[in-house]
């Protein structure tokens, strides 16, 4: 990797890329990318986790407010899945349908990695029936839901910073090897327009991280989906957050081993790299695109609304190790105010419906 990204910095202007163009490469070089190798990245075993990967349950939730969403606004079962990963929520969302709503599905798989995709083939077949693509521009506009678990936060982002009433781009450059930061005057046109849109005013040694590519990808959803809805379950800030002091050095890090480091410039194509989303921008550009704002919950709050608690089963086991006392466990851990679904949050847009998604 560092002998790619030495050649990609020499033919680059001013011979240093924008951490966008770094974390392209580092992420998703078709061969290099962390998320392209051969390498187990989700779970125990690899770099980190989500929380479709702590229990079934998370995937088996989704799958009944779903059906409920399509039962009470007409809408046909096409449930769409952006970087589905190891394939364990479809796996799971695919066995609740078969197991108790038992109608026509069409369950389709957005994933670009080619390592990911042979892993839900072998988690998934031969007892489920999913399309794979590998864009979502493969795809014939449908009816029904799109829907990502951690997209937007490992989308490139460019990282800027304020110094001396200044604002500069944070570039990445190579020397003997190693990687290393470099300021420059801050002159695309495109980070301004989204400061400005953002309502975003940088403070003295503020630095912050710029999604221009988060656009793209909601036109793209927008485009493909003809009537439904579009959630997003991910972590991030709204405005008002970005300018909490404890916000300055910006939210960019990796993650190794289940282990946070700070400098993204540390392992290249070894480790993932993630960052809060700006959840008022994602709103805004949602809207110019026909995906209208319904509502934006902590992942707790989305489940409790879904029914979550109408699955925890009361009776006592006194064996901590049955099935029943791990579902309820695993239940408990989504909606305790301490856990994981805390730090995530679930925004829902729709487009061509305005009708009820979740019962009383």
């Amino acid at each position: 990797m560092i002998t790619y990204l030495k050649r990609l910095i020499s033919y680059s202007e001013l011979n240093l890329l924008s951490y966008a163009d770094y974390i392209e490469a580092v992420l998703y070089h078709p061969e290099l990318g962390f998320y392209m190798r051969n390498k187990q990245k989700i779970g125990s075993q690899g770099d980190f986790i989500t929380t479709s990967n702590i229990s079934d349950i998370y995937g088996r939730m989704i799958a009944k407010w779903f059906a409920n969403v399509c039962k009470e606004n007409d809408l046909e079962p096409t449930f769409c899945e952006i970087g589905a990963g190891n394939g364990r929520f479809a796996h799971a969302f695919l066995q609740e349908w078969e197991d108790s709503i038992k109608s026509p599905l069409k369950y389709i798989i957005v994933e670009s990695s080619p390592y990911h995709l042979k892993l839900q083939n072998e988690l998934l077949k031969p007892s489920y029936t999913f399309t794979q693509v590998t864009r979502l521009d493969e795809l014939e506009p449908f009816e029904g839901m799109v829907f990502s678990n951690e997209l937007f936060d490992a989308m490139p982002v460019h990282v800027i910073e304020k110094e001396n009433n200044q604002l500069y781009e944070v570039m990445v450059g190579i020397k003997n090897e190693n990687l290393y930061e470099e300021k420059v005057p801050l002159t695309n046109p495109s980070i301004y327009t989204f400061l400005k849109e953002s309502d975003l005013e940088l403070t003295e040694k503020q630095r912050i991280e710029v999604p221009l590519l988060m656009e793209g990808m909601v036109h793209d959803i927008s485009r493909v989906l003809k009537r439904g809805l579009v959630v997003t379950a991910d972590y991030g800030y709204t405005k008002e957050d970005w300018k909490h002091p404890s916000r300055i050095k910006g939210s960019l890090r990796g993650y190794y081993q289940h282990q946070m480091v700070h400098d993204v410039l540390e392992r290249p194509g070894e480790m993932d790299i993630t960052t809060h989303i700006h959840f008022d921008w994602l709103i805004q550009k949602g809207e110019q695109a026909d995906l209208l704002f319904h509502s934006k919950l902590r992942q707790d709050e989305f489940l409790l609304n879904a029914g979550i608690l109408k699955e925890l089963e009361n009776h006592y086991d006194p064996n901590p190790f049955s099935v029943v006392s791990k579902r309820n466990r695993a239940i408990r851990s989504l909606i305790m105010p301490s856990g994981m679904s805390s730090f995530f949050h679930i925004l829902i847009q729709q487009k061509g419906i305005n009708g009820i998604l979740f019962q009383k």
